[in-house]
Parts: C-alpha cells; sequence; structure tokens
C-alpha cells in the first residue's frame, strides 16, 4: 500500500506538531503493514529527522517543487497498477494554511473521492485508517482501547449529498448497531428526517430521535456543524460527497472542513461511501473480538 503525504510546512520541524504525532504513533504499524509514504521533496528531509524513519525504505520522495510533487500524487491517484500509484492521500494542512484551497489540491481530493481512495485530512483520521488496516489485515492487536467505550461519549454526523443520500441509507442500515453506540447522531436536515424515518420503521424505540437534525446543507447545515466540532461537540464526521456536480453552498462545505482540518487530533473524518464502509467493517470487527 502507498499513501501521499502532504504536510502544512509549519509542521515540518515541530516536534509537538500532528505529523511528528501521527508518525510517532503510527511508525510501527506503517512497518508492519509494509506501507510507503510517499511525500514532496520539501518534506523529505523534515519527515526523515523523525525518529525511525531516517533511511527508511518506507519513506519515498517525489523529485520537484511541491506544486508539481501535489500534481504528480494527483496523477497517481488515476494509476491502478504502476509502481507510482496511491490508494490514498494524508493531507494535514494547519489553521490559515491556504494552500488548502489551490487548484491543484481540490483536485487531488476530488479525484480521490472519485475513485474511492481515502483523503484524510486530520491526524485522527489518519491514525485511525492506519488502525483499521491493521485490523483488516489480523496484524496482531493492540491493547484494547475501550472502543465501546469511546463511541459511546462521541457524537458522529452522518452527511450526503442528494445524489448520495439512499447510499448513506445502506450504510446505516448495514452498520446500524455500530452507529447506534454513539452518544448521538448528527445531520443535516433532510439526511436526518430520512434517517429517523427508516429507523422508526425498523422499530427503533429510543426516547429521542435517532438522529438530531440541523439545517439542510443549502441552508447552513454544513456551519452548524462545523460549529459542533470546533466547540468540542462532534468528534467524528462521515460525508458521502457527489463531486461530480457543482453545489450553491461550496462555501459552507469547505468551512467545515477547514473546521474538522483545525481539529486536527480530536476529529476523525471519512469523505467517500467506500472509505466509510472500510473504516465500519473494521471498527465492527474490533469491538466484536475485543472483551
Amino acid at each position: 500500500m502507498q499513501l501521499g503525504l502532504i504536510a502544512s510546512r509549519e509542521y515540518l520541524d515541530s516536534e509537538d506538531s500532528p505529523l511528528h504525532r501521527l508518525l510517532h504513533r503510527c511508525g510501527d504499524d506503517i512497518r508492519k503493514l509494509r506501507l510507503t509514504l510517499r511525500v514532496p521533496a520539501d518534506t523529505y528531509e523534515a519527515v526523515g529527522r523523525i525518529s525511525g524513519f531516517a533511511d527508511c525504505p518506507a519513506l519515498m520522495s517525489y523529485p520537484g517543487d511541491r506544486f508539481h510533487d501535489i500534481i504528480r500524487m494527483a496523477a497517481a491517484i488515476l494509476d491502478a497498477d504502476g509502481s507510482d500509484a496511491l490508494d490514498g492521500v494524508i493531507h494535514l494542512a494547519a489553521p490559515g494554511d491556504e494552500s488548502i484551497v489551490a487548484p491543484e489540491v481540490r483536485a487531488l481530493k476530488r479525484l480521490c473521492l472519485v475513485h474511492a481512495k481515502p483523503y484524510l485530512i486530520t491526524a485522527a483520521s489518519a491514525v485511525e485508517w492506519i488502525e483499521a488496516e491493521r485490523i483488516l489485515c489480523e496484524l496482531t492487536p493492540r491493547p484494547p482501547n475501550g472502543l465501546r467505550q469511546q463511541f459511546a461519549r462521541q457524537a458522529i454526523a452522518l452527511i450526503a449529498h442528494d445524489a448520495w443520500k439512499p447510499c448513506l441509507v445502506e450504510f446505516v442500515v448495514r452498520h446500524f448497531a455500530l452507529l447506534s453506540g454513539f452518544s448521538r447522531r448528527i445531520c443535516t436536515g433532510t439526511t436526518g428526517r430520512r434517517l429517523n424515518d427508516l429507523v422508526r420503521q425498523q422499530g427503533w424505540s429510543g426516547n429521542e430521535a435517532w438522529a438530531t437534525c440541523y439545517e439542510s446543507g443549502p441552508t447552513g447545515g454544513d456551519a452548524q456543524i462545523a460549529d459542533l466540532v470546533l466547540s468540542g461537540q462532534c468528534q467524528r464526521v462521515i460525508f458521502f460527497h457527489d463531486v461530480r456536480v457543482s453545489h450553491p453552498h461550496e462555501a459552507d462545505m469547505l468551512l467545515l472542513e477547514r473546521a474538522i482540518a483545525a481539529s486536527t487530533a480530536e476529529v476523525v473524518y471519512f469523505s467517500g461511501a467506500a472509505v466509510a464502509y472500510r473504516w465500519a467493517e473494521a471498527a465492527e470487527r474490533e469491538v466484536r473480538d475485543r472483551p
């Protein structure tokens, strides 16, 4: 497996940055999974300075400037079989880093979604994705991490564009027990009402609605959820994007993603159905196999 890794320049040298914490936390897993990290040339030396990654075969550098290297990553997302093919991207952007709205970065994200590959914008997401791969590859498990208790203390947002709402409904049906284990489920208006109707038909007997509904996306729901993320009231977000059409509230969607990126150590964010399904499979296996 090969992932692209991009980090804001201010994260490269700080020992306490999300980039350094991620690699210290996941270094052993990266090696055991035989995961290769492809990084821009200006990131290679900084990552190499992190303990255990100097001269590490798991770390490979692109040859050019950052602009061209990101374009190379975008092209590698399309490469199904070549040695340069990428299976996803980790992009850790510092608050205020305007490069996340650059055309090459937006194209990279869009191509990951189109080709059903992870585009991970928080350190917490990257840690959880690598852990999911560890579980699904049946590597030696980590000590129990209390997922049942962890989920029971967390709120999860479930969001989908119109064309993907049926897929989100199917996702909820398939992973109903897992999602019901969270303390709270948060949705934009149309999606939430649809899910509440669904679970009532399936016999949901909770005293409260299964999903808490905010405004629809076009009328401000994404901004409301962004506020919950920044205030620590939402720890996970799953968003089924429709990247093949334009959206009049795209600014609100970008606002939500910037709020998530600013909460890099605390918030897990998975965009796209394929990524969400793979995470859910691993999470259910972990919960089932732990005492």
